[in-house]
């Protein structure tokens, strides 16, 4: 059976737990590979909207949910979110979502310390969700994160805590911020730990065991290729990869797992926080954006930056995330507009490039170069077939798609998971 791995093809917010959703009723397995709890999946069934951080989407399927090693836990949080959806009917135990034994652990010093550096930028910030990520990965990179596993090993987390506040709270003492005690934190770990120990396990032995039954697996990205920490727009980046290239080691599998790499893009721009923005329109245009597609951020709440669609980013994320098909969501939004810019590259000090270049400076000076395409005056919104839609809508696909140089295999028209029009579907070998 084939696989499927689905990633953002521009700055995160495309759309991507709607799709993950549609296609994990296909799917056995669904595994989170890489990120934590800055990205949010926001999933409309029925009546019920679920908005999850930590959690795989399949699990509002009924599917097994797996958390890879390349994610980093912040037990709290987690234990959090499973709560919050037990509430909404969702029943998930240790039969239904499994964690790496491996994965690193976000704790309250990770927080205080990602506030403290952004305070300290002051106005070159970077636009962090203040959550812990980056601090956490940096500690997994320097050999002194907590583990999952180690919550069994009160003597590990002992010697360990003593590495970890040497570090963070000179850091901590040097930005003004407060410092945090061994002991309490050695309390708070061993109060979590029979809470997350029954869902901890060797994930990449059951992965395994899922590809030689022939089972589906689903591997759900976080974040999208544009925030990757190699290949975005770095700094304003997160601290994980992105690519599909990360399931190998975010989820203990081989590289040809990842089967079908689908992209989500919407048919226009978004991004949270700082950072080049090239095809960002702050006028009527990106606030009308705005209103319409709902552009506020699942997990901070913050109001996205809206603009035109960005051909040219997405062609990169194409070819460096290994995208095969790409989901156009939201081309609802763009119902009723007049007239529509593409971007297709870049001007930069009297030189136009195709690709956005990797320095901070020329970035910050890349104006988009615009392709004016005809808008639509008829609906697109809840269209299940092409025969829906009108017809300089198609237009609008099909322009894309020779833009990006790759496919659009599947169109959502609005947040209802039946709402989507499918070209090809990504689970046929």
């Amino acid at each position: 059976m084939a696989n499927v791995t689905i990633i953002g093809a521009q700055w995160g917010d495309e759309g991507k737990g709607k799709v993950v959703d549609w296609l994990a009723s296909r799917a056995d397995v669904v595994v989170r590979f890489q990120g934590g709890h800055n990205a949010g999946h926001t999933l409309v069934v029925g009546n019920q909207t679920y908005k999850l951080s930590l959690l795989p989407s399949g699990l509002v399927r009924g599917k097994l949910g797996v958390i890879g090693n390349g994610v980093v836990v912040d037990p709290v949080a987690l234990l959090a979110e499973i709560g919050r959806v037990r509430e909404q009917g969702l029943n998930v135990t240790p039969e239904t979502l499994r964690i790496a034994d491996n994965a690193p652990l976000i704790l309250p010093l990770h927080a205080a310390l990602d506030a403290a550096r952004e305070a300290a930028r002051g106005a070159r910030r970077i636009g962090t969700t203040g959550r812990g990520i980056g601090p956490a990965y940096e500690d997994k990179v320097a050999r002194r994160a907590i583990r999952v596993c180690d919550l069994a090993e009160p003597e590990t987390l002992d010697w360990r805590l003593d590495e970890l506040l040497l570090h963070h709270n000179t850091l901590l003492a040097g930005l003004g911020a407060p410092t945090f005690g061994k002991a309490e934190l050695m309390d708070q770990l061993l109060a979590l730990a029979p809470q997350i120990l029954p869902f901890a396990e060797p994930v990449w032995e059951r992965l395994a065991e899922a590809k030689k039954s022939g089972a589906r697996i689903l591997f759900e990205g976080a974040q999208a290729v544009m925030l990757d920490v190699d290949h975005g727009t770095y700094p304003f980046v997160t601290s994980s990869n992105t690519v599909s290239g990360q399931i190998a080691a975010g989820a203990g599998v081989g590289p040809d797992a990842a089967g079908r790499v689908l992209g989500i893009a919407k048919a226009y721009s978004t991004r949270v926080g700082s950072g080049p923005f090239p095809t960002e329109q702050d006028n009527e245009t990106g606030r009308l954006l705005g209103e319409r597609g709902h552009e506020f951020g699942t997990v901070t709440g913050r109001a996205r930056r809206c603009g035109w669609f960005d051909a040219a980013l997405v062609r990169q994320a194409v070819k460096v995330g290994g995208i095969q098909g790409l989901a156009l969501t939201k081309l609802d939004v763009l119902d009723g507009m007049t007239t529509l810019q593409i971007g297709v590259g870049y001007r930069i000090g009297g030189e136009t490039l195709p690709h956005l270049p990797p320095g901070a400076a020329a970035q910050a000076k890349a104006e988009p170069v615009y392709e004016t395409i005809e808008g639509w005056s008829g609906s697109t919104r809840g269209a299940r077939s092409y025969a829906d839609l009108p017809a300089q809508a198609i237009k609008y696909v099909r322009r894309i798609e020779e833009l990006v140089e790759c496919p659009v295999t599947l169109l959502s028209t609005s947040p209802e998971r039946d709402d989507t029009i499918l070209m090809q579907d990504p689970f046929a070998d």
